[in-house]
């Protein structure tokens, strides 16, 4: 397949494309902390392999791959991920009903999907577009540019680049301020960081989605869901906790000073909801 230097036709913004990638892909790189979560969906073997081989070069991606819808849907939804690349050929569900049923879910259902397919006819792009894809790659792909293309469909790349390095900024000083949070649940007398820790998760929860980082977004929104239920006595410190760490480990998978194991995890909030048990009048 013949490189080109030309910007694809889903890329309106007047930037040098190329080269507002690299600033971009160096940005996240020097905060050491943000990475795209790319699920593979389909294909066969090779396919899933070639997509590995073009990706591993590039540090700012995570990748999983799964062959069937069924492993498809079941990843997205406890993995988050920020961008779906899905391939049309899967052994138990056709593209478009595996599209819906991800819309359906509430986990799921704000993850950008990019089809994988050929030649599309101007009809066939409209119909996918009524669906809810984000877009579509031309098969086959080019090894060299499939990371390029695939940056250009989170939202952050565009007219929000300009806001990205705002929104690093605060994605870097909410991380440390939910972990100054979750210092203080896991002691006694750390009840009414509960609520900040709710404020701060909502916050991001809408923010990510703009910026386009889907995953974040999602635990984001799971966060605020369930420091809310605790206010309301409905969870347990260990739920709050659990949830929260799971979104720092998401802002900064690099960092074990700021989260814990799920072990710890649970044992710093089975021990805090013992406390509060027997010293109630000090919440």
């Amino acid at each position: 397949m013949a490189r080109t230097s030309a910007a694809p036709s889903y890329f309106h913004v007047g930037v040098p494309w190329r080269r507002f990638n690299i600033a971009l892909t160096a940005a996240l790189l020097l905060r050491e902390m943000v990475k795209l979560h790319l699920l593979f969906a389909g294909g066969d073997a090779a396919k899933r392999e070639m997509v590995k081989s073009s990706l591993r070069r590039d540090p700012l991606f995570v990748l999983r791959r799964c062959a069937s819808g069924a492993d498809a849907l079941r990843v997205a939804a406890q993995w988050r991920p920020d961008l779906l690349l899905l391939d049309p050929v899967m052994p138990d569900i056709d593209a478009p009903a595996m599209l819906a049923r991800l819309r359906l879910r509430r986990s799921t259902a704000g993850i950008p999907v990019v089809f994988a397919a050929a030649r599309q006819s101007p009809a066939e792009c409209a119909r996918l577009d009524a669906l809810g894809a984000a877009g579509v790659i031309e098969k086959p792909f080019d090894r060299l540019d499939l990371a390029a293309e695939l940056r250009r469909f989170v939202p952050v790349i565009g007219l929000l680049a300009p806001l990205s390095e705002h929104f690093l900024q605060r994605l870097e000083a909410d991380a440390r301020a939910l972990a100054a949070y979750r210092r203080q649940l896991s002691q006694t007398g750390g009840e009414p960081a509960v609520a900040s820790i709710g404020w701060i998760a909502h916050a991001l929860a809408g923010a990510g989605g703009i910026y386009g980082f889907a995953g974040i977004s999602s635990r984001s929104a799971a966060l605020a869901d369930v420091a809310e239920e605790r206010r309301l006595g409905r969870a347990s410190r260990r739920q709050v906790i659990v949830a929260l760490d799971r979104l720092l480990k998401r802002i900064r998978p690099d960092d074990r000073a700021t989260v814990s194991s799920p072990r710890a995890a649970r044992r710093d909030g089975t021990a805090a909801d013992r406390q509060q048990q027997r010293e109630p009048a000090r919440l």
